[in-house]
C-alpha cells in the first residue's frame, strides 16, 4: 500500500487499448506497460480520465490491474493506482475496496459529480471511502464535477486518516496556494499544462497524461526543481509545452491514444463512443510536431 511519501515525481495515466472491435487489447497493455515500466516514473494510473473510465466495465478494470501487476512483477515495482471513484459513495467505497484486492497500492477517487453535493457531502463522502482500508488520492477537477472543493473542505479531507494525497486539477495554483506551504497531504497536479506553475506553488509532482510520451523530459522537469536547477527547470517545461497543448486540442485520449499508436505503444487508437477519433488536422499537427522533437 502507498503512503503520503510515496506520491511525488511522474505518476503515468494509462490509457485503455482497444482493438479495432472495441474490445479490450490485452497485449498492447502489457507492451506499452512494460516501455513504461523502463522510463523513470513513479506510479502508474488505471481507469482514470485517460483510461476511458466512463466506458470501461469493473470487470475490465479489475483485469487491467491485475495485468498491471503482473507486468510490474516481471519489470519494475511502481505504485499502482486504480481509479474508483463514482458519485455514489457506497459504490465507490465497493470498488476501492475492491480495487485493493485486485493489487492496487490506492484509490484515485474523484469528488462526486453531477449531484453537485454540499461541502458537508463530499467531507462525508471521502470519510465513508477512505475508511476501507485502501489508501485514498482524492480527485479534484471541478470542470467535470460541477462543484468545486472550498479550501477548508480539502483542509479537512486531506486530515483524514485513509486519505494520502490529492491530484489538483482545478485550473490553477490557487487551491494549492491557499492550502500553505506543508499541506497535510502531498498535492499533485493534474493540469499538464499548469505543471511547472504547479511545481513552483509546491506541488511533490504531477500526474500527467502528456508524460505517456516525452516521459523523460517530464521527469527531467521534477528532477531539476528538486535539485532547485529552476532556470534549466522552466526551459525543459517550455520545450514540453507544444505537445501537451495538441494533446488536449481535442477531448482526452484521443489524441495520446493516435499519438501512442503512432509510435507503436499500442496498436491501435481505437476509442469508445462518445469519443471519436481526432481529426486530420490535428493529426498533420501532431506528426509534425512528433517529428520536430
Amino acid at each position: 500500500m502507498m503512503n503520503a511519501s510515496d506520491l511525488k515525481g511522474i505518476i503515468v495515466p494509462v490509457v485503455t487499448p482497444f482493438r479495432p472491435d472495441g474490445e479490450l487489447d490485452l497485449d498492447s497493455f502489457r507492451n506499452y506497460v512494460d516501455a513504461l515500466l523502463e522510463r523513470d516514473i513513479q506510479g502508474i494510473v488505471v481507469n482514470g480520465t485517460t483510461g476511458e473510465s466512463p466506458t470501461t466495465s469493473w470487470e475490465e478494470v479489475v483485469l487491467l490491474a491485475q495485468v498491471a501487476r503482473e507486468r510490474m512483477k516481471r519489470r519494475r515495482r511502481v505504485p499502482l493506482i486504480v481509479g474508483t471513484g463514482t458519485n455514489d459513495t457506497r459504490y465507490a467505497a465497493r470498488r476501492t475496496m475492491l480495487a485493493g484486492a485486485a493489487g492496487a497500492d490506492a484509490a484515485l477517487v474523484v469528488v462526486p459529480y453531477y449531484s453537485r453535493p454540499s461541502q458537508e457531502g463530499i467531507y462525508e463522502h471521502f470519510r465513508a471511502v477512505s475508511s476501507v482500508g485502501v489508501p485514498v488520492i482524492v480527485y479534484e477537477i471541478p470542470a467535470r464535477t460541477g462543484v468545486r472543493l472550498e479550501v477548508d473542505t480539502a483542509r479537512s479531507i486531506l486530515a483524514l486518516d485513509g486519505v494520502i494525497g490529492m491530484k489538483d486539477s482545478s485550473g490553477g495554483t490557487e487551491l494549492l496556494k491557499k492550502l500553505g506551504p506543508s499541506p497535510a497531504r502531498p498535492v499533485l497536479c493534474g493540469e499538464d499544462a499548469n505543471f511547472w506553475a504547479m511545481l513552483r506553488a509546491g506541488a511533490a509532482g504531477g500526474i500527467l497524461a502528456s508524460a505517456n510520451v516525452r516521459t523523460s523530459e517530464f521527469a527531467d522537469v521534477w528532477r531539476l526543481r528538486t535539485e532547485g536547477r529552476d532556470a534549466e527547470a522552466e526551459k525543459a517545461f517550455a520545450r514540453l509545452l507544444p505537445t501537451i497543448r495538441l494533446l488536449f486540442r481535442e477531448p482526452n485520449p484521443a489524441p495520446l491514444k493516435w499519438l501512442l499508436a503512432r509510435e507503436s505503444l499500442i496498436a491501435s487508437d481505437t476509442l469508445r463512443l462518445p469519443l471519436v477519433p481526432i481529426t486530420p488536422a490535428l493529426r498533420a499537427d501532431l506528426e509534425r510536431e512528433r517529428t520536430r522533437t
